[in-house]
């Protein structure tokens, strides 16, 4: 039997390697890329010498600097990340044609029709990241793109320093299950908090412990999850390496300095999100039927609400129409709000049907706006974004 190749890469700590060839004086030092403290910053990526200090990504700037009042921190270079991840993927398919980029730092490689072992490929995958391209990352290989993924983590958890752990974790074919045994639930995908919290109240913390759990009680107890957790702690995963991805939605939000209680303004807002939404929705050549707003308060309470359109739009005046009636009928004015989101989803192709009334006029009307927005959407991307005015947008 053939077993394959599976191999999981994951830059380390992608933003900081990319910020330390831009800057080598940071080599070493506790710095992270993100937004400023006064500003209700996040931590978008932090160094391994940060993390020592307890800092971690998605924390509020102003708590890393609470733990290490000496962090660094430094604004994000995101073209400079896309870049850098764009020949991270082309240099990835030196070694394999099935390449599935998961994020801007992550990837699956089947590499099963290389006879070398999977030590050797790996290890060659690593040695050309870092010389070529120098950029530090570690990998998981297995049979399957779960145990490969979890291997990586483990690898990565395993190495204990100020640097990046460069690491590399193989799982032999057959020893998946073992492998995953002495670890945590939580590691396993598909186990979140709240699966995580049932699952201890069976006295069930380690995935080694699932197995010892008939199926039939756990689909009982998790309904269709049970299936999955029976398969997935066994290590078993059937999955192919997916080479196309198509977008199951595009959203933007925005986190306010200040809270914002002026309804004027928070429209505003949501005129400038449905703009850069139908932007993107637009490059893509995609269309959607559900518009989506999120409402997150003064107190972190978060509120979404979606609606459905007659015809699949990538139009900012049509997405707009849809999310304001959405935050008008669920804002309580004067009521301050933390963060302001707008979404589209149920994408595909920008077809829009004809009812038998419609003539030939209408089509060439369509071509004409299609035409327009797309000469307006060529004017800002070279010009910039308020180059440009349609005749309802304000200045």
């Amino acid at each position: 039997m053939t077993h394959r190749k599976i191999i999981h890469i994951d830059l380390d700590a992608f933003y900081c390697a990319v910020e330390e060839l831009r800057d080598p004086s940071l080599g070493g030092k506790a710095f992270a890329v993100g937004g400023q403290p006064d500003q209700r910053g996040v931590v978008s990526s932090c160094s391994y010498a940060a993390r020592m200090y307890g800092v971690r990504s998605a924390m509020p700037t102003a708590r890393a600097l609470q733990l290490y009042p000496q962090l660094i921190i430094i604004r994000g270079h995101y073209r400079l990340y896309s870049s850098n991840s764009r020949r991270v993927m082309a240099l990835l398919h030196n070694y394999s044609s099935l390449v599935e980029q998961i994020s801007i730092d992550e990837a699956f490689l089947d590499v099963s029709e290389n006879p070398e072992s999977r030590g050797s490929i790996a290890r060659a995958i690593q040695t050309s990241v870092n010389n070529e391209l120098n950029l530090p990352c570690s990998l998981g290989i297995s049979t399957n793109k779960l145990v490969a993924k979890i291997a990586t983590d483990v690898g990565k958890a395993a190495i204990q320093t100020k640097g990046s752990p460069n690491a590399i974790q193989i799982v032999p074919p057959g020893e998946e299950a073992a492998f995953l045994a002495p670890l945590p639930v939580e590691m396993l995908w598909g186990v979140g908090p709240k699966t995580g919290t049932q699952l201890a109240k069976i006295n069930v913390h380690k995935i080694g412990e699932i197995v010892g759990i008939p199926e039939r009680t756990l689909v009982e107890r998790f309904g269709k999850l049970g299936h999955s957790l029976y398969r997935r702690a066994r290590g078993i995963d059937n999955r192919e390496i997916v080479t196309t991805h198509i977008a199951k939605s595009i959203s933007k939000e925005t986190t306010f300095t200040r809270d914002i209680n002026d309804e004027a303004k928070l429209i505003k807002h949501l005129e400038r999100l449905s703009e850069r939404v139908c932007k993107r929705l637009q490059k893509q050549q995609l269309a959607g039927t559900t518009v989506k707003l999120k409402l997150r308060w003064a107190d972190f309470t978060t509120l979404t609400r979606q609606t459905t359109t007659e015809q699949p739009t990538n139009h900012s005046e049509d997405v707009l129409t849809e999310a304001k009636k959405l935050f008008i009928k669920n804002w309580m004015p004067g009521k301050p709000v933390r963060l302001l989101g707008v979404g589209v989803s149920g994408l595909g192709p920008p077809i829009r049907q004809l009812s038998l009334w419609e003539s030939d006029s209408v089509l060439s009307r369509l071509e004409r706006e299609r035409q327009l927005r797309q000469a307006l959407l060529s004017l800002r991307e070279k010009f910039g974004e308020r180059i440009i005015y349609w005749g309802t947008e304000p200045e």
